[in-house]
């Protein structure tokens, strides 16, 4: 029997066999370097870390853009060889899907600030809203207008649906009160939300080492507070030449919080005030019949007949005097007042209540206000530039009431109140002159003033010693 020799296999030229080798070690790097399941993989990981919404919107589309560079590598030499029928049925099975339809269903959240120049259209327009859903906000009612009264660095937020659509517009307009617009399936409802205070009391100690406005607002006193500190103790302290340094305060008043943050301040409750070495003090004070006053600590009333001076903090240019040389008619010639130099159009508050015998010209004095307190008491106001509204001949007016500003009209060198005082129709010193006190605390209420006012009193003592034993440690 003979035996056919066997057939030796095909010999392959060289180069076909290292071409064949470099294939199949490229096939198998292809498939460590691109599995399927590491995209997926990563998205899920993507989802689970978002912190907000906004992020997971911003996160989604970050998805998408790796999904869509993802499909632009499959299109590699290597894509028929990674996915295989079997192998794609196997990842999409295993692939969770992309959590996005949840995401386009929830509000989309937009902010936006107001600049210089932006009106209700122009922020629309940045958050993608079209000019007709500013006619349609408008025209849901009278209140939705409020909107359009923006304000510089007024921060408007929107909620737009997954249809793109304005849901809900919200601005807060101060720290008390915010508006909002929120569309329901009547159109949009307009809605005031007004937040309530909780009122506290605050102390604040001074020491006037400058000007009493600096001193007080290094203190942390409002300027407003200041002003009020000055207005309760005008009637005993002449703050345009009486302040000097050294003086002291002490102020406890109304607090107003929201949240922890101060939002506003209410009215002075007492107050002390040390100048030249004599102290007075204050307390609020409001009777049965709902009357708000300020009282000395043992019931005499703040309030004179008068005030000391009708211009806050100005200064004094000249004083009364029998003879005086004018300034511009350059003889000797009687100053029967007082001069209180302040920019123009600084307010001038009537000296006390009285009947306005004249709000008109006056020769050298110019613009005047001549105001009959009683019988007995007349005060004169010249060279003002103007009148403030509601104060004419015949009319009355109240103590501390803006009756006209400073200025220059008449006889005069520059801006500046000449303030005249009479009794009795003779010109006397106003600086100098005793002023009538007011009532004091009734007698019925004497006892229930005490209850009120001794405590504050005790406050201020133990506040200021708690403070000044802190500065020594």
């Amino acid at each position: 029997m003979t035996t056919e020799p066997s057939k030796a296999p095909p010999l392959y030229p060289k180069t076909h066999l290292l071409a064949a080798s470099g294939i199949a070690a490229l096939l198998s790097l292809a498939l460590l370097v691109f599995p399927s399941s590491d995209v997926e993989a990563k998205r899920t990981t993507l989802s689970l870390e978002l912190d907000s919404p906004a992020e997971q919107l911003t996160q989604d589309q970050d998805t998408a853009d790796a999904a869509q560079a993802t499909t632009e590598v499959s299109a590699s030499p290597f894509a028929q060889i990674e996915s295989s029928d079997q192998d794609a049925s196997q990842t999409a099975q295993a692939a969770p899907a992309p959590v996005v339809t949840e995401e386009k269903a929830a509000p989309n959240h937009r902010e936006v600030v107001v600049a210089k120049g932006d009106t209700l259209s122009t922020l629309f327009a940045k958050v993608g809203l079209p000019t007709t859903a500013v006619h349609e906000v408008l025209a849901s009612g009278k209140q939705a207008k409020q909107f359009t009264q923006l304000k510089h660095g007024q921060k408007l937020e929107f909620e737009l649906g997954a249809d793109g659509q304005l849901n809900n517009l919200h601005s807060k307009i101060s720290d008390l009160e915010s508006i909002t617009l929120t569309k329901g399936a009547n159109g949009y409802a307009f809605n005031r939300i007004t937040a309530k205070p909780t009122v506290r009391s605050a102390y604040v100690h001074g020491v006037i080492n400058s000007s009493l406005s600096q001193s007080a607002a290094r203190a942390g006193l409002s300027h407003k507070l200041t002003m009020d500190m000055a207005s309760v103790f005008g009637y005993d302290v002449d703050f345009a030449q009486d302040i000097r340094q050294g003086d002291e305060f002490d102020v406890i008043y109304e607090q107003k919080v929201v949240n922890g943050k101060t939002v506003g301040t209410g009215p002075i409750l007492s107050a002390r005030f040390t100048n030249r070495g004599k102290t007075y003090t204050a307390v609020r004070y409001t009777n049965k019949q709902g009357s708000s006053s300020y009282y000395t600590a043992d019931g005499n009333s703040m309030r004179k007949a008068f005030i000391r001076t009708p211009v806050d903090f100005a200064r004094i240019s000249s004083r009364f005097s029998m003879g005086r040389k004018h300034p511009i008619l350059n003889k000797i010639r009687a100053h029967k007042g007082v001069d209180y130099a302040a920019p123009r159009g600084t307010p001038i508050k009537a000296a006390g209540d009285g009947k306005v015998l004249l709000a008109g010209r006056r020769g050298g004095y110019g613009n005047t206000v001549i105001i009959q307190h009683g019988n007995a008491y007349r005060t004169l106001y010249g060279h003002m530039q103007g009148f403030a509204k509601g104060v004419k001949t015949g009319g009355n007016v109240k103590q501390g009431q803006v009756i006209g500003y400073i200025g220059t009209t008449g006889l005069s060198t520059g801006p500046h109140l000449h303030y005249e005082f009479q009794v009795n129709g003779v010109h006397v010193d106003p600086l100098g002159q005793k002023l009538p006190m007011a009532d004091p605390i009734a007698k019925a209420e004497r006892g229930r003033f005490l209850q009120q006012s001794q405590p504050l009193m005790a406050r201020m003592d133990q506040e200021k010693a708690t403070m000044l034993a802190s500065s020594k440690r």
